[in-house]
């Protein structure tokens, strides 16, 4: 099938998990910033958004965290006065970190990275509880499950990421709370015929949700194969993981730093969903991956 005959209908398309978009990224003081991200989105065919704040010292990530909440309140003032622009939904805010492992930082800031604690967890949320959605916390760390626990009891959708952790430690935090994995298989442990890991974790518990990024740089098209093969398909959510880096018209090139690290997507969901569906997956199915999945997700 031609991707660019599959258009997902009227469908609500949400990415839960997009740094930012065409120049603009969450690491800002200015609400229109966030906006520009939302309008960008919005013109790929995305309703809804959660930008996700990059780790960084606590200040820095409740700067950026600010500046998502003010572009919520003037997007709720242009709903009441509608200038009929295409703009994704601001629907919350997703924290990835400052609870993460240095071994496996992938594109992230270490430097930034904090050890579990409920202080610092209340002083980085502190005003925003109405608004963080989601938290990405790697959950080997000590105290981490604890922590999962108390995050998971206030309504928070916590995953786990960026993280060396064992099967069984993922285990233990799904049970603890956590319901998801940031972007399987990126910045995380290896699957090990002696040791799965929390790649393994994600594929053989069919309960636990997983972000997918489909574009074709983060994943080899087997990788993307098996885990459709393997997994639950109700549990499987798309994601951009976009960075200010990405384009709005997808290029054929992975968005990486000086040394080729990738540095997140390299396009929309939609234009990922598109492509799956190129590749031979029903379309049933992938809409249901940026649509009805991480509904679910965010309200389970």
């Amino acid at each position: 099938m031609n991707a660019s005959n599959v258009r997902f209908g009227q469908t609500k398309i949400i990415d839960i998990h997009t740094h930012g978009i065409n120049g603009y990224d969450t690491r800002t003081a200015e609400p229109e910033d966030i906006l520009r991200i939302a309008e960008f989105h919005g013109s790929c065919g995305v309703t809804d958004i959660v930008p996700t704040i990059y780790s960084a010292t606590i200040e820095k990530m409740r700067e950026n965290m600010k500046a998502v909440r003010q572009a919520t309140q003037m997007q709720a003032l242009e709903n009441a006065n509608p200038m009929n622009k295409k703009i994704s939904k601001i629907v919350g805010i997703h924290l990835e970190g400052p609870f993460l492992n240095p071994a496996r930082c992938g594109a992230l800031d270490s430097n930034s990275f904090l050890q579990p604690s409920n202080y610092d967890f209340h002083k980085l949320v502190e005003g925003f509880e109405d608004m963080v959605s989601i938290i990405t916390i790697a959950p080997e760390l000590n105290r981490a499950t604890n922590l999962i626990k108390a995050m998971s009891d206030e309504g928070i959708v916590v995953s786990m990421g960026h993280s060396d952790a064992t099967y069984s430690e993922a285990e233990a935090a799904f049970q603890a709370g956590a319901k998801g994995i940031t972007h399987i298989f990126n910045a995380m442990r290896g699957f090990h015929h002696r040791e799965p890991g929390l790649v393994g974790f994600g594929l053989f518990n069919q309960h636990v949700y997983i972000e997918l990024i489909a574009d074709p740089f983060h994943l080899n098209s087997r990788a993307v194969e098996l885990i459709f093969k393997i997994k639950n398909p109700e549990r499987i959510i798309i994601i951009s993981d976009s960075v200010k880096d990405t384009t709005v018209i997808p290029a054929a090139r992975s968005v990486t730093d000086f040394n080729g690290i990738l540095q997140g997507g390299s396009s929309s969901i939609v234009e990922s969903a598109k492509r799956l569906v190129e590749m031979g997956f029903e379309e049933e199915l992938i809409t249901e991956c940026i649509s009805s999945n991480p509904t679910s997700y965010l309200l389970e």
